[in-house]
């Protein structure tokens, strides 16, 4: 798998594909091997091998940072052909989005993008009578999130995919300071110096407008709130309860919220301590981005509401009524 890098910090959604790169390893019986491509690859090895990798390939260039799409392109797809692996993952970033799709060309092995699970299974081929197993299930919303689709690559090498950050837990399974294998390469080996012909003269890095992924507390709004001016009120909340605001499709679409703020199948995957649905139905599309969650509270005038089935606390009632009262509450405990 591609480890991405920013600076010299393993990127956390690289981190996540390592715990699941780690169980499928397991379950096939081969080695989970990472790759990484940097300025300053040295502390790379410390960060990957807690989280299950066996082998770490290393390339270090100052000209390999930041990220360039030809000279990355060409190291993984000559390391592919040595290693010859059955499967290759990659976050769902800029960066996975802009790699995964030339590599998958180059070695014409097929890819699907922006996974949100991935499992081990059969196929059965009819049309040859053979069925063949232990293959990646590679799982994706479609159509807007309207279905879930599974697609297999069975003939085709590697099995690439692409998932997307925080649907994937973190999991250390080594001790800090457990060393695996890590192999070193020369650069000019398998990158030509005609890869190297764009460089970055500046970069602006713009910060996030909200933690969402990493927030213990998650108040959610859907398009129950009915209108933008009634979104603010979770604003409030949320800071109160020093947490970030989050949206589903229907309020981002409605204008309620920005894109960057929806969760679920088309949007991001969170996993705080606490989660506050106010007006959320609990389509599957949104449940599937945030029912890992520790406690789910739904505030809903709908009783029937399928958020409810999953949620630990129901508050049945409208939320332009309660959402207040909670306001209060909390700006009397400050």
């Amino acid at each position: 798998m591609y480890c991405e890098l920013d600076g010299a910090r393993v990127a956390d959604v690289s981190l996540e594909l390592l715990s699941k790169g780690r169980q499928l390893a397991d379950s096939l019986g081969i080695k989970l091997e990472a790759v990484a491509l940097g300025a300053d690859v040295s502390s790379v090895p410390q960060q990957v091998f807690p989280y299950g990798a066996d082998i770490v390939h290393l390339f270090q260039d100052e000209r390999l940072s930041p990220y360039t799409t030809l000279p990355h392109a060409s190291a993984v797809c000559k390391l592919i052909g040595e290693e010859q692996p059955q499967i290759f993952l990659l976050g769902a970033t800029v960066i996975g989005r802009d790699l995964a799709p030339r590599i998958s060309s180059a070695l014409h092995s097929g890819l699907t993008a922006d996974c949100t699970a991935l499992e081990l299974g059969s196929y059965e081929d009819k049309k040859n009578a053979v069925v063949i197993d232990n293959l990646l299930y590679s799982v994706r919303p479609a159509f807007g999130g309207n279905i879930v689709a599974t697609i297999v690559n069975p003939y085709h090498r590697p099995q690439m995919a692409t998932v997307r950050e925080g649907v994937m837990p973190m999991n250390k399974v080594r001790a800090d300071g457990c060393m695996g294998q890590t192999i070193t390469h020369d650069v000019s080996d398998y990158v030509s110096a005609s890869d190297f012909v764009v460089s970055i003269l500046e970069r602006h890095v713009h910060p996030a407008e909200n933690n969402l992924k990493n927030a213990s507390v998650v108040v959610a709004g859907g398009y129950g709130m009915g209108s933008k001016e009634n979104f603010d009120m979770l604003y409030t909340l949320a800071h109160l309860l020093h947490g970030e605001v989050g949206a589903t499709r229907a309020a981002v679409d409605a204008g309620f919220a920005s894109h960057d703020r929806q969760i679920g199948q088309t949007g991001l995957t969170v996993r705080p301590k606490v989660y506050i649905a106010c007006g959320i139905s609990g389509q599957v599309q949104h449940v599937s981005g945030m029912q890992d969650c520790n406690i789910i509270v739904s505030i809903n005038n709908a009783e029937d509401a399928p958020i409810n089935a999953i949620a630990d606390y129901v508050i049945t009632g409208d939320v332009q009524e309660i959402l207040p009262k909670l306001i209060t509450f909390y700006q009397q405990k400050q």
